[in-house]
């Protein structure tokens, strides 16, 4: 039998168990992750209407139909619950940034440099429609102040600030972007594309949103791209 281990927060609550009994896969693992969706779901939808920092546990807890006592069996506090909630799309988008640094590394004409900025575009865009609430919440808390729950949000933000200037740096070094400072390009480009997914994740009127990455990939390319035909 597994043992089961807890520590206790600052606050003096209980913080989650680092396992669990019963086996892998089994119906006490499933009935645990089943419970961990349903905790996740309530506080993401409390969170989108009224922000991480507004939203209480109480708040949470009832939303779920649980008790209060049984949330802390499976987050430590809401930081954690809003950690877990943007894990997904924190590894998702520093791997497909990863990605596209490497084959912009590697790039030595156009037509790669199109082709790594092409599947960026379409790793992302995956992404978001597999967690369209999620990215919606991202968007309206990244640029708040990092501070309580918010803290993963705000750290997840500069991770893809970071993850998107190497990809950024990486076109610099065969000369395939204008020569304007990487850290400019870089804060317009994520500024621009944040922008326009809010607007399109709220039902704004932007068009024809299955052509949207291409046109968002043009628009920044056109802008940023070196002449190469000097």
């Amino acid at each position: 039998m597994s043992k089961t281990i807890s520590r206790t927060t600052q606050s003096g609550a209980r913080s989650a168990p680092d396992r669990r009994p019963g086996k892998e896969g089994g119906k006490r693992q499933q009935n645990r992750q089943r419970r961990i969706r349903e905790i996740s779901q309530a506080g993401l939808e409390l969170f989108l209407e009224r922000g991480v920092v507004a939203v209480t546990i109480d708040e949470i807890v009832s939303a779920a139909g649980i008790a209060k006592a049984s949330f802390y069996r499976y987050f430590r506090d809401k930081e954690h619950l809003v950690a877990t909630l943007f894990e997904p799309i924190s590894e998702g988008a520093t791997g497909a940034l990863e990605r596209a640094a490497g084959k912009l590394k590697e790039a030595k004409d156009t037509e790669a440099f199109f082709e790594a900025f092409n599947g960026l575009g379409e790793d992302l865009a995956m992404l978001i429609l597999a967690n369209t609430g999620v990215v919606q919440l991202y968007l309206q808390e990244a640029r708040a102040p990092g501070v309580r729950a918010r803290a993963p949000i705000r750290a997840l933000a500069q991770t893809i600030d970071d993850g998107a200037f190497a990809v950024t740096e990486a076109a610099h070094t065969h000369g395939l972007l204008k020569p304007f400072h990487p850290r400019v390009s870089t804060l317009a480009v994520v500024g621009a594309s944040e922008k326009l997914l809010l607007a399109v994740l709220r039902g704004e009127d932007v068009g024809d949103i299955t052509t949207l990455p291409i046109q968002l990939v043009s628009l920044i390319l056109d802008g940023v791209r070196a002449d190469t035909t000097a």
